[in-house]
């Protein structure tokens, strides 16, 4: 499919409602947190999900909070790198030509830097960012193939761009997506494929339960949110709407930041 015409796509309904009708959009790490929050963004605005994710029981729990026969369970064991393509193809078996994909599966590991191992930092990169990547890029070449342009968004975080104690993997994963970001945004533009990122502040999911235990740590983080609040999954369906559909369509390359003001502060 050619890019688009530089006249753009016009003030449609489309183009300022994030309308993903018609579109289908692979969703990793959809079955909890901020990924289903995402998803749920996703079929919020009409499109329809591939949640990927290890377990069922919470698949299916983002597929029931989900208007009917909008989600579709894929369980899928993303920590084996080659199984990228397979996975594509898998999501494209079920539910036709995808669309696009937002990258929400991930995992953390805390601990002072001079107590991380070669295995904690290899675990963390391999899945938050090694797996996007080569994810992304296989579902490049489905789209090229398929005559798809497509939108594909990455989930950062505020260690993007910020320096935070005791998460070295984490943020050189995190860090390094954005540099991803703007490389495949500039090889595909092209070809019509817009790459963007979310950069999430704090939220509340289970992921973060136990580190909101700390009482002080929950307050001092508190009180670094001008909004005041953490952030819930829910926050971000209309970040990852906005930039999977037409109302972003001469958006690519950039991160939004989804954090309550932090990093404005």
């Amino acid at each position: 499919m050619p890019p688009r015409s530089e006249s753009g796509p016009g003030l449609t309904a489309a183009a300022t409602g994030c309308d993903l009708r018609g579109k289908t959009v692979l969703v990793t790490g959809a079955g909890r947190g901020l990924g289903r929050g995402m998803a749920l963004g996703v079929t919020a605005a009409g499109g329809r999900v591939i949640a990927v994710g290890r377990t069922r029981t919470e698949l299916e729990e983002t597929a029931a909070a989900a208007p009917a026969g909008s989600v579709e369970a894929l369980e899928w064991d993303l920590s084996e790198l080659d199984s990228a393509a397979g996975l594509v193809a898998a999501a494209t078996r079920a539910a036709g030509p995808l669309w696009g994909v937002v990258h929400a599966a991930g995992v953390q590991h805390r601990a002072p830097a001079v107590d991380v191992s070669p295995a904690d930092w290899r675990r963390v990169v391999a899945l938050d960012l090694e797996v996007p990547f080569f994810l992304s890029t296989a579902l490049r070449r489905h789209q090229e193939a398929a005559g798809v342009t497509g939108s594909h968004v990455f989930v950062g975080s505020l260690t993007s761009t910020l320096g935070i104690a005791g998460i070295a993997p984490y943020a050189a994963s995190k860090s390094g997506l954005l540099g991803v970001v703007r490389t495949l945004a500039v090889e595909w533009a092209a070809a019509g494929t817009r790459v963007n990122a979310i950069a999430p502040g704090y939220y509340e999911t289970q992921l973060t339960a136990s580190l909101f235990e700390d009482v002080e740590r929950a307050a001092w983080v508190r009180s670094r949110i001008p909004m005041g609040r953490l952030g819930q999954p829910e926050d971000l369906a209309g970040a990852v709407a906005f930039l999977l559909s037409d109302a972003s369509a001469y958006v690519t390359g950039q991160t939004i930041a989804v954090d309550g003001g932090w990093t404005a502060a």
